[in-house]
């Protein structure tokens, strides 16, 4: 039985129990939640050494790393070192994206390392195996991909990004309108090719009642890509973007009644006075399924910096009532992010959701920052350090300077808190 064909019955399984005990809430909210679609909990039936966690409405925001292997950089150890700087920093998933090398020896490397949920887009590998195989993306059949889908299920992948939205429908307002990026999502690009040249409707579309099979059967949970996601700022929120997710929320409905566990992908570029409007709309048109976004990136000039552009994006959708953030690494549009890069994205991205957590009530939330300033004012430099998101580069940069007395070098003798505290005690005296 699924997830949420268990949170249906009212049945209390293991992962239910560990998400409200991780969380701090009653098992009732969790499988109220579950029941209603509003929390997913993505756990593959095969993936054995998984410690669950939640993702929706009332739960801590929830971040993802993406790693993997490109075409032109394919190295297993450098993925598996950046698996688990990602888990030491505190991502709560991560999706393994590649696209070079023995795709599949990889996704299993990866996933039996893999203590937290492990997405995968499966038309990636189904794209390039047609290439290998048949010469062309556009020559592969709607069985192959379907038979790639399956065997990332049987490998015990969580959650798949799976293109559904992406229809003649939605390709027809695309075309009409027209775009500055068109399609940046690859896997968008790689169905709309296929459909363009077949003349065909996108089988992940045509053929959804298979993908529910699926699903039903391994319970990986289905994230419906934003095959149509805007790539700049001048194509956010246009009429392409909309009515795929008017499409996202019709299926959001199949999936419910079929006893399978979904969320949604979201943008992409965005302004910011646009954020808070599309996590609305999201959250309307698809019933208040859990929202995956990707950033938002508010500008479109932060090359080099775009964990930050994307941080800043993250934490107003957050604030807005999205539930889980994909980070983005300062190598974003310009190369495939190293070790260091994954961990500057998951940092920038956790302050970006712990910052929303914060608006939202979030239980502990608001209490990790008050413990921090209470150690702040104490001048406690070994509880800042371990109250830090990254302890070990609070106490580099602490020390880089050396203070001559118990505050920082920043200002030394004249530490606002310092001298404030010492004359307070002797108003008080004299009292």
């Amino acid at each position: 039985m699924t997830q949420l064909e268990l949170a249906r019955k009212g049945t209390l399984s293991p992962s239910i129990k560990h998400v409200a005990e991780k969380e701090g809430v009653e098992m009732d909210f969790i499988i109220q939640g579950l029941a209603e679609g509003e929390i997913i909990i993505p756990a593959n039936v095969n993936h054995t050494n998984l410690i669950p966690c939640g993702i929706g409405k009332g739960l801590r925001t929830k971040i993802n790393a993406n790693i993997g292997t490109s075409s032109d950089f394919c190295d297993l150890n450098t993925e598996l070192r950046k698996l688990q700087t990602a888990i030491d920093f505190g991502a709560d998933t991560v999706m393994d994206l590649s696209t070079g090398g023995d795709i599949s020896a990889i996704r299993r490397a990866i996933m039996s390392a893999s203590t937290v949920p492990m997405g995968t887009v499966p038309i990636y590998q189904a794209g390039i195996e047609a290439i290998e195989n048949h010469g062309a993306i556009v020559n592969m059949s709607a069985d192959e991909i379907f038979a790639v889908i399956e065997d990332h299920a049987k490998d015990g992948v969580d959650f798949m990004t799976v293109h559904c939205g992406v229809t003649q429908a939605s390709l027809a307002r695309l075309k009409k309108q027209g775009r500055m990026t068109d399609i940046v999502s690859r896997g968008g690009a790689f169905l709309i090719g296929w459909m363009l040249h077949n003349d065909k409707e996108n089988p992940l579309y045509q053929y959804y009642d298979r993908l529910l099979d699926l699903a039903l059967e391994y319970d990986f949970t289905l994230s419906l890509g934003d095959g149509l996601r805007p790539g700049c700022l001048a194509d956010a929120t246009d009429r392409a973007q909309i009515e795929e997710l008017i499409i996202l929320g019709e299926l959001v409905e199949r999936s419910r009644k079929a006893s399978i566990q979904t969320m949604i992908e979201g943008p992409g570029h965005l302004p910011l006075n646009q954020i808070a409007t599309n996590v609305q709309l999201e959250k309307s048109l698809c019933r208040g399924a859990p929202f995956y976004v990707l950033g938002p990136l508010v500008t479109d000039i932060g090359a080099g910096y775009d964990h930050i552009t994307a941080a800043i994006g993250g934490a107003i959708a957050a604030a807005a009532g999205a539930d889980f953030l994909c980070y983005v690494t300062p190598t974003e549009h310009l190369s495939l992010p190293n070790v260091e890069d994954v961990k500057e994205g998951v940092i920038a991205s956790r302050i970006a959701a712990h910052a929303a957590d914060v608006v939202k009530g979030v239980k502990g939330a608001k209490e990790w920052d008050e413990q921090m300033s209470r150690a702040r004012k104490a001048l406690d430099w070994k509880t800042q350090a371990k109250l830090s998101l990254d302890p070990e580069l609070s106490q580099q940069v602490h020390s880089k300077i050396p203070a001559s007395g118990a505050t920082c070098s920043m200002c030394g003798k004249y530490c606002a808190m310092a001298i404030v505290e010492r004359y307070l005690d002797i108003s008080v005296s004299k009292c």
